[in-house]
This record gives C-alpha cells, structure tokens and sequence, in this order.
C-alpha cells in the first residue's frame, strides 16, 4: 500500500509541477512591459524642441584680413542658426580682434553676438567690453562692426577708461578713414571727460 501511494504521489507531481512552472511562466509574460520596437527614445520634449529650432556649431572661429591689411577674427563659444532664418548666425560668449599694421591690437568681447553675413555686420550686445594697446577700456551695452573692414561704432552710451581719464559719450566711432590711415577713435555726443593727470615720479 505505502508503495502504490508513493508511485501515485510522484506521478500527480509530474504532472503538477509541470503545470506550475507554465503558469509562472505566463504570468510573467502578462506583467512584464510591452515593448513597442516602433517606438521612438524618450527625449525630453525642451531637448527635442533645442535640436529642431536650429543647428549650432561649438567653438566656431572667423578670420579674414582687410584692404588694408588688418587681421580680424571672430570666436564664440557657440554658434547657432535659427529656423527660418538665411545670413544670420547667433552667437554666445564672443571674442574678436583686430591686428592693425600699425602694430595696434583692439579686442572685443560680449555675451551675446550675431552675425548677418550679407550685410556684413556684427552685433555684439550684453557686457560689451572694448580694450586697445594704447590703453583705452569701453564699456557699452551694444556695438555694431564690420567683418570685412575695421568699422566698430555704438548705438548707444559708453564709459570708458583712457591713459588720460575716464570718459562718458553718446557714442563711439573707431575706424580708418582710408586705406592705409591709422585708425581713428572718436567720442561724439555729449562727451564728458574727467582728466586725471599722470603722477610724476620723483
């Protein structure tokens, strides 16, 4: 008797565990995710949206050489093209400048910068900062400059520090008058200049 329970016991489990194993099997397939292989990767819709607004270009550098023998050059840590837009580039974190042969050097930096290459201008905006060799700092909030030839001028106020005093205008004007000229900075519109004599050492 104990030998025919036994048999019947381990035939019942052949075919219960069998049975189980599918039933577990099942019920993982039925909680598990559905994968759709059409579906597309999960970007955020702002990352999506940064991509299809324009391309963009990291660490961009421009440099060209005028009539009259000026090296210019452009950076900027990014530069991007906006949808729908043609000859205009925007840039941020731009850098410029200007070799004279004269010797001079002139450098421009900003936060922002665009670029409209059929009009062949620069506008810088946002922290403007102008330094030359001879030791003029400008401070402005905006400025415009040619990319072909040296032409740098302010719409608006700047501030500026000089090797005689600070200074105050309405605007600014750097630029050569001609081929071959030295270039000329000149302050217009109620300019104020503060003289601060240079201390003599004894």
């Amino acid at each position: 008797m104990r030998g025919d329970r036994y048999s019947r016991i381990v035939a019942l489990l052949k075919v219960v565990l069998p049975l189980m194993a599918l039933a577990l099997l099942s019920t993982l397939f039925l909680l598990s995710r559905r994968i759709d292989p059409t579906a597309s990767i999960p970007f955020a819709d702002t990352e999506v949206q940064d991509r299809l607004s324009g391309q963009q270009v990291t660490g961009p550098y421009f440099a060209g050489t005028t009539a009259n023998g000026d090296r210019l050059s452009f950076a900027a840590d990014t530069l991007t093209s906006p949808q729908g837009q043609t000859g205009g580039h925007d840039a941020r974190q731009v850098i410029a400048q200007v070799d004279l042969v004269t010797g001079a050097q002139i450098n421009l930096k900003s936060d922002l910068g665009k670029f409209d290459l059929g009009r062949d201008v620069t506008s810088l905006s946002g922290n403007v900062v102008v330094t030359t060799s001879t030791g003029y700092r400008i401070e402005t909030d905006a400025l415009q400059t040619k990319m072909s030839e040296l032409d740098i001028r302010t719409p608006g106020e700047i501030r500026a520090n000089s090797p005689i005093g600070t200074v105050t205008a309405g605007q600014m004007h750097l630029y050569s008058p001609a081929p071959n000229d030295p270039a000329q900075l000149i302050f217009t519109n109620g300019v104020k200049l503060i003289y601060v004599p240079k201390q003599v050492k004894e």
